[in-house]
């Protein structure tokens, strides 16, 4: 089976999960190629049988480039699609809280590549959400838009900066398997 795992990334967390994928693939072995996002054309992913897409998460959202591509495919192209984003906020389990601001810092992800799939009649075959740590920038905007209280904040970037952790990039390769297994 032929597999691309495309990947758009800035602080390489996206990367490191995209790679933990490709492995995956590899390791089963079919034919996959990883490729950095550049501006991919969709008429390049036509030679694939499973394309996964991964994005970090930008303003509750895949990252622009990743929804053009998104928005460009075709009609019923001859894959199938998966996807995956990086997220420097909570995974949604646990409290309220943490549910609460997933939701809103990364909430739709999932659902822009749905919405493609859904919209294009692309057969969809499932998205993986990891935590990643946050650039400077954004770990400055977090802490004065979000965590505010010492403590919230303390505990939040004890924890964000694990990520991407072996223990993700495993759910990484067990989502890349379960899809292969799914369309294979």
């Amino acid at each position: 089976m032929r597999i691309l795992v495309a990947y758009y990334t800035q602080t390489r967390n996206t990367e490191a999960v995209a790679q933990a994928i490709h492995a995956e693939a590899l390791a089963h072995g079919h034919s996959a190629d990883l490729k950095r996002f550049r501006r991919r054309r969709p008429e390049d992913l036509n030679e694939y049988e499973i394309v996964i897409v991964g994005s970090p998460c930008h303003h509750s959202d895949l990252a622009k480039p990743v929804k053009r591509l998104l928005a460009q495919l075709p009609q019923s192209p001859p894959f199938k699609l998966a996807g995956f984003a990086t997220h420097a906020t909570y995974l949604p389990e646990g409290s309220d809280r943490r549910r609460q601001l997933h939701e809103e810092w990364a909430g739709r992800c999932v659902k822009s590549f749905e919405d493609a799939c859904r919209e294009r009649s692309i057969p969809w075959a499932g998205f993986f959400g990891c935590q990643g740590a946050p650039s400077k920038s954004i770990e400055l905007f977090i802490h004065r838009a979000i965590f505010k209280d010492p403590d919230e904040w303390a505990e939040y970037k004890a924890e964000i900066h694990k990520h991407p952790s072996e223990e993700d990039l495993e759910k990484a390769r067990s989502f890349a398997r379960g899809v292969i297994d799914e369309i294979g």
